[in-house]
């Protein structure tokens, strides 16, 4: 087996989710700037975004988590997408080849 290989520095850290507040104590080598005190000792302290805790999975509740702006993100590209489907659309009007080469063929024979 080799040596040195696995992390020496698991200490005690606060997990903190913040959409509900919850905290989590655990063990944990990530590095964290905050600290934060609890049960009367002081702990770093990481924050996440979405944990068990407010997850719709083990929560049951559908809701719509959007820390980042990332849903409004992609219905403004969806939107200007669609927006330039259609204006493509109405400049050029759709037609075949074949049917350009037999009204071309049409108007030269006669």
């Amino acid at each position: 087996m080799k040596k040195d290989i696995h992390p020496t520095n698991y200490r005690p850290v606060v997990f903190q989710d913040t959409n509900d507040g919850t905290t989590f104590l655990t063990r944990s080598t990530a590095e964290a700037e905050e600290s934060i005190v609890l049960d009367g000792e002081q702990y770093p302290l990481i924050k996440v975004h979405i944990s068990s805790s407010s997850h719709p999975y083990f929560t049951g509740q559908e809701k719509l988590v959007d820390v980042e702006g990332r849903v409004d993100k992609f219905k403004a590209r969806q939107d200007a997408a669609k927006a330039a489907r259609e204006a493509k659309a109405a400049a050029k009007p759709k037609t075949r080849k074949s049917q350009t080469k037999k009204t071309e063929q049409k108007l030269g024979a006669k």
